[in-house]
């Protein structure tokens, strides 16, 4: 056997690291339900279904996914991927830092406007004069609905006193 055949056999026999590194976030993510579930156990009282059964399934659901990602991802079952572009990954990065940010300050409509005007931008639309402000509508309707017509608190900033 040469060694040029032995060099691809190995390296078919690598397993998809991008894909373990789903299944670790999977089985972190599972972690946390537990944990954040074991305090609601008690409040069930005698009966089998309480406040943790549904987190408890999604959790163990998590876990299972996490179990078929590892087994795929060491029979090299995923497709081929392109290199991941960072730029766009950026734009909703910096997106969601905004908003996190603005959140308080400004109040739901500016903050999530301005989520949305550079999420667009992650996704090619570069016109951000436009798409914020664009945004920013969409979010006031949308703030308008739950506050105004389904009664539930979302945080109001400048705009959303200016129409209460």
């Amino acid at each position: 056997m040469s060694l040029d055949n032995n060099k691809t056999t190995t390296e078919q026999r690598r397993p998809d690291w991008a894909a373990l590194v789903i299944a670790a976030i999977l089985v972190a993510v599972a972690v946390v339900i537990f944990l954040d579930v074991s305090r609601l156990r008690d409040m069930g009282g005698y009966s089998q279904v309480g406040p943790a059964t549904v987190p408890d399934w999604i959790a163990f659901a998590l876990i299972g996914l996490a179990v078929w990602t590892v087994f795929a991802a060491f029979r090299r079952d995923f497709p081929a991927r392109e290199k991941q572009e960072l730029g766009p990954v950026a734009w909703v990065v910096a997106g969601l830092l905004a908003q996190m940010i603005l959140i308080r300050i400004a109040g739901f409509s500016i903050a999530t406007g301005t989520l949305f005007g550079l999420a667009a931008a992650g996704f090619g639309a570069r016109r951000l004069w436009i798409s914020i402000p664009v945004g920013i509508v969409i979010c006031l309707a949308i703030w308008w609905l739950f506050a105004g017509v389904l009664q539930l608190s979302l945080p109001a900033g400048p705009l959303e006193h200016l129409i209460q």
